[in-house]
């Protein structure tokens, strides 16, 4: 499946200025790029064998030494020191904070708060009593005292001086600010036209008839630098593959396939031939050899075994027969069932 590629760029029509730049821009561009894209070919190669064949062996052989040094004896120290330790101390601070903590709570603290808690409402209910029968009436009759002292002056004093001289000064101060304004104004428009004269239309003639067609020029240059870059490294891509199937082709004609010649017409037919002529009736023979020798042995442990059997009864004599035993149940009238009595209480 082919990769999806992107629609191609819409072309405008082109000058002759673009083509002059764009033929020895790309001539230029090639003859440098195409070391450089073999170069980075090679290094891509040498890249990936090293790592299939030295970083991935090397990093799994890392990882085993890391875990055997620093992760497995942290978890057999976890596992089997921190946890029981912690659980015996767990147990212990059970036993010597939160057991005597609760009977403390249990005990002592609460007794205490809920002596605490009455002498509380007491003094609320004292301090009630003195606020609605002491503090109250003082308050109100301040409180009259403080209207008629300050409050009724004050807001004469209000009405009658301060708003009138507050209306007169914002009038002022309205004024003013009009009058600042339209000196403002004049000074912003004068200021304007002069930097519109000194420094504006300059500015705009320098951008529109030197800056804009240098920037184009600019522009067209490195479009075309980019696009020349881009069709040298694609071409200097199939020069470098043609040159390593080439080194490919060179190394498989000039090694591998004299070796494969080699292994097939040489190697192979000698190694059936000594399978079939040696080594196949050597492991024939050596079978054979191994059956008669582990006949003859067993022959001779059977010899050695009546040997030492004929010696025993030689000097000890025949064996005394052993009785026989019978571990079944007893039969006929001795065996014991339901409907008998073995018993000397039940016997008739």
């Amino acid at each position: 499946m082919e990769p999806h590629k992107p629609p191609p760029r819409p072309r405008h029509p082109e000058g002759c200025l673009t083509v002059a730049i764009r033929v020895p821009v790309r001539i230029a561009v090639l003859v440098l790029v195409v070391p450089v894209r073999m170069a980075w070919d090679a290094l891509v190669v040498t890249g990936r064998f090293l790592r299939d064949t030295v970083l991935r062996p090397l990093g799994r052989a890392l990882l085993w030494v890391g875990k055997a040094l620093f992760v497995w004896p942290f978890v057999a120290l976890w596992r089997h020191v921190l946890v029981p330790v912690g659980r015996a101390l767990g147990r212990l601070g059970t036993v010597l904070v939160v057991v005597p903590a609760l009977w403390c709570r249990r005990y002592v603290l609460t007794p205490v708060g809920h002596a605490l808690a009455w002498l509380a409402r007491g003094a609320g209910a004292g301090l009630a009593w003195v606020y609605a029968r002491v503090l109250s009436p003082i308050g109100h009759a301040v409180a009259w005292l403080a209207r008629c002292l300050l409050v009724v002056p004050a807001r004469w004093l209000y009405d009658r001086v301060l708003t009138p001289a507050g209306r007169a000064l914002a009038r002022c101060v309205r004024g003013l600010g009009r009058l600042l304004g339209v000196i403002g104004t004049g000074i912003g428009v004068a200021l304007y036209w002069t930097l519109r004269v000194l420094l504006f239309l300059p500015a705009l003639a320098l951008w529109r008839w030197v800056l804009a067609p240098v920037g184009r020029f600019l522009a067209v240059v490195a479009r075309e630098i980019g696009d020349a870059l881009g069709h040298a490294w694609r071409i200097a891509g199939r020069i470098s593959r043609a040159g390593g199937r080439a080194l490919g082709t060179l190394f498989r004609w000039i090694l591998v396939e004299p070796v494969r010649w080699v292994h097939r017409t040489v190697l192979t037919p000698v190694g059936h031939l000594v399978r079939d002529a040696v080594l196949r009736p050597a492991a024939e023979g050596a079978r054979v050899l191994g059956r008669a020798v582990r006949e003859a042995l067993a022959g001779a442990r059977d010899t050695v075994r009546q040997a030492r059997a004929d010696f025993r009864r030689m000097v000890f004599g025949e064996p005394r027969p052993q009785a026989a035993v019978d571990r079944r149940e007893p039969q006929g009238p001795a065996a014991r069932t339901l409907g008998s009595s073995t018993t000397a209480l039940t016997k008739d």
